[in-house]
């Protein structure tokens, strides 16, 4: 699809005289000053902090909501032996919450278990299913649920009903009647004190366990060694990589790159990679394995992984979530290939709906995401099991919010929830085609024909002559990227091809570039899909390190091209 190209807005006079102060103080090139002053660096000071995170700048745990009960009935539950079940839910953030928790209440003498549903029988977190279950196995007086529990009232009420204590750790939205439990640290409470609410379940837990460690310290436990851990959640859970996000992120890579634990340098393995690391690294090929036996069944393997110390056991494992990975892909591709039949696109739709008995519940959201990129429109895919029941999964594009949309059509639905950009809903079949009309039609109503074409946002423009390997370093501190730090996407205008395109693949593109007198080697993802346009181009691309028998060089990776304006 054609999409508009946009430039920022001139720099406003007080961004202008910043740009210049951070040149002198950190040396940096006007384009990375200039990057920094549009993402909300008001200083020298915060520029240094934001290009070199640190440990030492986390704040207080104690600052969210509930945290000291939270900790003093754990503690509690540790001293007097009680039987402690961690329940989570089976995606990245969820398994790797509940690796870390395990792994510091062990330290403590503890002897918690782990519970985690599964997805095609009980479904997502507290269900009623999953609760009589985890009871029934585990008869549990202190049940910590990490990565959900702060919509589930009902079934927290019945725990306590029994006799469970419940502390909860999580991230999501806070409907209006919260659970009455021991402990409810989530940071998007509206008596939090302090801004966390970017943090996923993952970072909640690192600030859990650094509340433990402050009341009571553990002379042979490193929570530093665990960021990881953390560093996988955060990433594989698309939260802001701002704030403590970014400190944890950053540092956690470097964790990862010389990790000690087996599961994770057999996770690097198996879908080669090592350092240095990037959160496209566990984005694209860590997270998904982990995530792949959650999404075909549950996700204990992926857990277990997380806390094995055998390096054998840890291969093993390994070699398996890669094949439920490469068994995921071809039931994504199936499906996918099923939806886009359904589709018969009209760009007068505001809205893409589809659905087919059989699908399987563990894709829909990859699918509706893949989507929802082609065609830059909301999008819902819904499979129906053998009873005619539907679970979809629902992707959307910015400026419109899929649950308020939902809400509209709630008496179509048995039930929905999530929040702006991801939702999930269940519904009859007989119902389907009535709901797809009136989602369309509440799509159509609040979207414009502008807010449904693409759009690429650019950073600024660059010359290829200012590129350089010193360009390159400054860039690199730019990192981590990720949601709420993207990695800069640039504009070079007049650009020419200097000789054919080279096909890789069958897909990409490796092209010589000139403008002027400098010339860019560039490499263009799914380039040869569609033909090239008339040169002279101007290009949006974003610069990459490449490193080849110990030699660095600068590389483009283009992202669009069209005809120069």
């Amino acid at each position: 699809m054609n999409a508009r190209w946009i430039l920022p807005p001139p720099l406003e006079q007080h961004q202008e005289t910043l740009a210049a102060a951070l040149m002198g103080a950190l040396g940096c090139p006007l384009s990375v000053a200039e990057i920094l002053a549009r993402r909300g660096i008001v200083d020298a000071a915060q520029a240094a902090d934001f290009l070199a995170p640190k440990l030492k700048r986390l704040s207080d745990p104690f600052l969210l909501p509930e945290m000291r009960a939270a900790v003093e009935r754990t503690l509690a539950a540790i001293d007097r032996g009680e039987r402690i079940v961690l329940y989570g839910d089976y995606d990245v953030d969820g398994v790797t919450s509940l690796a870390l928790l395990m792994r510091i209440l062990r330290a403590y003498g503890a002897k918690p278990e782990a519970f985690l549903p599964s997805r095609m029988d009980e479904g997502y977190g507290l269900s009623p299913e999953g609760i009589a279950r985890c009871v029934e196995t585990f008869a549990p007086q202190l049940l910590i649920a990490v990565d959900c529990g702060t919509a589930s009232a009902a079934e927290i009420a019945t725990l306590t009903g029994q006799g469970v204590d419940v502390v909860v750790i999580d991230h999501h939205e806070c409907p209006t009647l919260l659970p009455r439990c021991t402990a409810l640290v989530n940071p998007k409470r509206t008596d939090a004190e302090a801004d966390f609410t970017y943090l996923c379940s993952a970072g909640l837990v690192f600030k859990f366990c650094h509340a433990l460690l402050k009341v009571r310290s553990l002379a042979d436990f490193d929570l530093r060694e665990h960021l990881d851990l953390v560093a996988l959640g955060t990433v594989a859970d698309i939260v802001p990589l701002i704030a403590e996000n970014r400190v944890l992120v950053q540092k956690g890579l470097e964790t990862m790159a010389r990790t000690r634990w087996a599961g994770v340098k057999a996770l690097m393995e198996v879908a080669g990679v090592g350092a240095p690391l990037t959160p496209g690294d566990v984005g694209f090929k860590l997270g998904p394995r982990l995530n792949a036996s959650g999404r075909l069944g549950t996700a204990q393997e992926s857990l277990e992984l997380l806390l094995t110390d055998d390096p054998e056991r840890a291969r093993a494992l390994a070699r398996e979530l890669d094949a439920h990975n490469r068994e995921r892909q071809n039931v994504e591709k199936t499906t996918a290939t099923q939806a886009q039949a359904q589709i018969g696109f009209d760009p007068a739709d505001a809205a893409i709906v589809v659905g087919a008995p059989g699908w399987h519940p563990g894709v829909l959201g990859i699918v509706a995401a893949r989507i929802c990129r082609q065609y830059h429109r909301p999008t819902l895919v819904i499979g129906f099991d053998e009873n005619g029941l539907g679970k979809g999964s629902g992707r959307s594009i910015a400026g419109f919010s899929l649950v308020k949309a939902l809400g509209q059509c709630a008496p179509l639905l048995e039930k929905f929830g999530g929040h702006e950009m991801a939702a999930g809903m269940a519904l009859r079949q007989e119902q389907f085609e009535a709901f797809r009309e009136a989602f369309k039609t509440c799509a159509r109503a609040l979207l414009s024909d502008e807010a449904l074409l693409p759009r690429i946002t650019l950073d600024g423009e660059m010359a290829f002559s200012e590129i350089s390997l010193d360009f390159l370093g400054m860039h690199e501190r730019l990192q981590p990227f990720g949601m709420g730090n993207a990695q800069p996407l640039l504009l070079a205008r007049g650009v020419r091809p200097l000789s054919e395109p080279a096909i890789l693949k069958e897909k990409h593109l490796r092209l010589a570039l000139g403008q002027g007198k400098t010339r860019q080697e560039a490499i263009f993802f799914n380039g040869a899909a569609a033909p090239l346009p008339r040169p002279p181009w101007d290009i949006a691309f974003r610069i990459e390190r490449n490193e080849w028998q110990g030699r660095v060089r600068v590389q483009i990776q283009v992202q669009r091209i069209r005809t120069a304006e």
